[in-house]
């Protein structure tokens, strides 16, 4: 893997979100944004610098995703390691994709391939948690799709580094009581005891 240096300068000309969604305009399967970017498209800015884009996608449905950015090439990336231009048996250990731009060596965006089962989508931290992909897509006014910001929290909410409280604290008061309770619950489920639960619940 690259040292810490050397991947932030490759990831320098990282994509923004309406890059990817004109790219894939049309496409049959269900994408989104997700992480950081996705806050941002639900609070309607940018609230700091990104240093990648993630989107994701069933894992079935990535070649759908990969045939739209034929002068590109994926990597697939796990475990400390990439594999450079991934063939299926890389893509069959790894969930994460980095898209490359074989002239420049630049990583442009970086595609989750997600666990699902037909239009169900399944949570790759607790495979108990399965919900309709049309109900953890949302859309800006401009129809960019991102992840439901309940979920996008849950996935920083594992080992959270100081931008992901930084999200945290800048999403929470946007939170409806609903979308509060939701991620209370799968807190709870996921990671019980988390601190995040005591600023969720309602004093």
């Amino acid at each position: 893997m690259l040292d810490d240096d050397e991947l932030n300068a490759r990831w320098a000309d990282a994509w923004r979100p309406e890059q990817v969604a004109e790219r894939l305009s049309g496409v049959d399967v269900p994408w989104y944004i997700a992480a950081g970017w996705a806050l941002d498209l639900f609070r309607g800015d940018q609230s700091r610098p990104h240093g990648d884009l993630e989107i994701a996608v069933p894992a079935a449905g990535f070649a759908e995703v990969r045939d739209r950015f034929p002068e590109y090439v994926f990597d697939a990336v796990g475990s400390g390691r990439i594999w450079a231009a991934a063939e299926a048996d890389a893509l069959a250990v790894t969930h994460q994709t980095w898209l490359r731009d074989p002239a420049s060596g630049q990583f442009l965006f970086d595609v989750f391939r997600e666990p699902h089962e037909g239009g169900t989508w399944i949570c790759r931290r607790d495979k108990r948690l399965r919900l309709p992909y049309d109900t953890i897509i949302e859309r800006t006014a401009d129809g960019i799709p991102y992840l439901t910001p309940e979920l996008v929290l849950l996935f920083k909410a594992k080992a959270p580094r100081p931008k992901d409280q930084t999200d945290f604290d800048a999403t929470l008061p946007l939170l409806s009581r609903t979308r509060r309770n939701t991620l209370s619950g799968w807190l709870r489920r996921v990671h019980p005891g988390h601190p995040w639960l005591e600023e969720l619940t309602p004093s």
